[in-house]
């Protein structure tokens, strides 16, 4: 992850997004840089405009929280609505025979 913070803050600065400038970052950090990772970053980046992506990437969360938490809600009511009252009876007198078992 701290690769893709380098990335991002180089590109931030306005610097190129390369292998040197990735390493003097992570290694600035205090982390260890490994050059496999940093290769297949760059090379991940390569051709992509990091500027679109990210202003992209902006409008979507914005939509999507706001729509997960009321969809996640709506099934849950959804759910206990459908659930009838002789299926939680049925369920309840199970869990007693059960635990009779437990003692005897």
């Amino acid at each position: 992850m701290e690769y893709v913070y380098a990335a991002l803050l180089l590109h931030s600065a306005g610097k190129d997004v390369n292998e040197d400038g990735i390493k003097k970052v992570v290694e600035a950090s205090g982390a260890a840089a490994d050059e496999i990772r940093i290769k297949a970053l760059v090379a991940a980046l390569e051709g992509v405009d990091i500027a679109t992506v990210l202003a992209q990437a902006a409008a979507v969360p914005i939509a999507a929280a706001a729509a997960a938490p009321v969809a996640a809600h709506a099934a849950k009511g959804e759910a206990k609505a459908e659930e009838p009252e002789e299926d939680k009876e049925a369920a309840e007198e199970s869990g007693v025979e059960g635990l009779g078992a437990l003692f005897g």
